[in-house]
């Protein structure tokens, strides 16, 4: 909600903007539109401002364009990376064989939610989320919360090639898929 009060705001901000500057131009324009007849060397600097009133207004709005295009397609590639996360967890819990119970919990903790809390939204015992996670882990093959995280990742991070990146050193082997 915050993120959208924001855009909102800086929506606004700019429109703002935009109309002081029409506003500032039509006052330099009908003053110079009214010294036409006596051209003198204020009228030139007057006509010069609004040139350059009318430039800086014409980038402003090409940058404003630009950036609104370029927040709409980083927000269609979160969306999408948003949706391939949640599919390939949903592939591993199919792949693992886990109970609608065991999906619950394995995704609650993934999310990084302790034990108790996960026991509490579930109207259970701690103890059953515990063995309920003990069963996750072995089904995965892991034997941690961060393991299991680890696994559910991998994938994605697999299909990133970091070192395409300009400002990501290209011999650090922490950023290698070869790994």
């Amino acid at each position: 909600m915050t993120g959208k009060n924001n855009r909102s705001l800086r929506q606004k901000m700019f429109l703002a903007a935009a109309i002081l500057q029409v506003g500032c131009g039509l006052v330099f324009t009908s003053d110079v539109i009214i010294e036409l007849n006596e051209f003198t060397r204020h009228t030139w600097i007057e006509l010069l401002g609004v040139v350059a009133l009318a430039i800086g207004a014409a980038v402003t709005l090409r940058q404003y364009r630009q950036l609104l295009r370029r927040n709409s397609k980083i927000e269609s590639e979160l969306d999408a990376a948003s949706g391939a996360f949640q599919k390939v967890i949903e592939d591993h819990f199919r792949q693992w064989n886990l109970t609608e119970a065991e999906r619950d919990v394995a995704l609650l903790s993934i999310k990084g939610i302790p034990v108790a809390d996960i026991a509490a939204m579930r109207q259970t015992r701690t103890g059953t989320i515990k063995a309920q996670c003990t069963a996750i882990y072995r089904k995965s093959g892991v034997s941690s919360r961060a393991e299991l995280v680890s696994v559910v990742i991998e994938e994605l991070i697999a299909g990133l090639d970091l070192t395409a990146q300009p400002d990501t050193p290209k011999d650090d082997i922490r950023y290698s898929r070869a790994s």
